[in-house]
């Protein structure tokens, strides 16, 4: 199994972490209320701050756990990298994949990369490792995979986008793979793309 981006090793999700500050405030405001509930339960404070108080206390609670529950995972994007670098006037760029991999991040996707083993060949003039693409992309190194020599991309692509429901940017049908992966390339697993006048339009 090839090293780098894979389903295989590919996006681990993780859910989106709560904002550290916003976590200390409603935690102190949760345990602040508790402790006044407290105090009135043993009649050190009056029976007046204890209808304030509990209120709080049950709002914060309430806020920080619906805060959690409405986490979502991360939103994946499988870039064919072998595609996409040929966007820009046919030639192959490993800038025209950092330009779109920036506008999937900014566009709050997480991407990852699938290249042919030849790209290196294209852009350097000699064979380059997953780690050497990664560091082009500004990626992880878990985010770029290079397939084996002697086998194509693409169902590595589809395969990625199948096991991790992760959209597919690539102008290519992959019509030699529509019966093993029919479900992924439907139109809403396909995003194309290409250049107008200089700038990069995705069909997000």
């Amino acid at each position: 199994m090839p090293k780098g981006l894979n389903s295989l090793q590919i996006l681990h999700p993780r859910r989106d972490s709560l904002p550290e500050a916003t976590v200390r405030i409603l935690i102190i405001a949760f345990l602040l209320s508790s402790a006044a509930n407290a105090f009135a339960a043993l009649s050190l404070i009056s029976i007046d701050w204890l209808l304030l108080t509990a209120p709080c206390a049950m709002a914060s609670s309430l806020l920080i756990l619906a805060r959690w529950l409405k986490r979502k995972p991360r939103s994946w994007a499988v870039v064919d990298g072998s595609n996409v670098m040929h966007w820009k006037d046919g030639e192959p760029r490993i800038e025209t994949v950092r330009e779109v991999v920036e506008k999937l991040t900014g566009a709050g996707l997480t991407p990852g990369v699938v290249f042919d083993a030849n790209v290196g060949y294209k852009i350097k003039g000699r064979y380059l490792h997953h780690n050497a693409l990664a560091d082009l992309l500004n990626l992880p190194e878990d985010r770029v995979m290079v397939a084996p020599s002697g086998t194509p991309a693409d169902p590595l692509v589809l395969q990625v986008a199948k096991d991790y429901g992760a959209i597919v940017v690539s102008n290519d049908r992959f019509r030699d793979w529509a019966e093993e992966f029919g479900a992924v390339l439907q139109p809403e697993y396909s995003v194309r793309g290409g250049y107008r006048d200089g700038a990069l339009w995705l069909s997000l």
